[in-house]
């Protein structure tokens, strides 16, 4: 029975390694954190009547074949009545394993949407906690679907070919 279930486990293991590397997730990390609140203590005696922008960026690194870092940067700027209230910026990130012979398309779409899809909880779970600490109102940030905001660079970046093609 024994050798049957290392028989097995032997078999598994030599279909993953023809299979190839699968996707894994090495390490996630704050890559760079800050929190502002330059018109405290002044800001906390303002009504709060708050506007808020939230500002993203994805980045990602090539450390080696298959292993990518990818880094989520999320901005987050209130200002009441034309002061900055707080300046709070997280760089989440994270070291992927993403097979080295997956296609192009693939490949971008992993960095750019899936691997910040699970970046996203930790950075907004960062930021919250900031302004929590700085002793600003509960911060909840939406959810971001990453992969809509993927197709939309996608296509942004196809009309930037297109009109660059027709201005040649």
């Amino acid at each position: 029975m024994a050798e049957e279930q290392n028989n097995q486990a032997n078999g598994a293991a030599q279909n993953e390694q023809q299979a190839g590397a699968q996707f894994s997730i090495q390490r996630i990390y704050v890559k760079d954190v800050s929190f502002e609140a330059p018109n405290s203590p002044t800001i906390f005696r303002k009504e709060w009547k708050p506007e808020l922008s939230v500002d993203m960026n994805v980045n990602n690194t090539k450390l080696e074949d298959g292993v990518h870092e990818v880094v989520l940067t999320l901005t987050v700027k209130n200002v009441v009545d034309g002061e900055t209230a707080f300046l709070c910026e997280v760089a989440q990130a994270g070291i992927f394993t993403i097979p080295a012979d997956i296609p192009e398309q693939a490949m971008a779409h992993t960095v750019g949407a899936f691997c910040p899809t699970i970046l996203f909880p930790y950075a907004r779970e960062a930021v919250s906690a900031l302004v929590t600490k700085g002793t600003f109102p509960q911060l909840n940030l939406a959810p971001i679907n990453f992969d809509a905001v993927f197709a939309q660079h996608m296509q942004q970046q196809e009309q930037q070919a297109q009109a660059q093609q027709a201005d040649a």
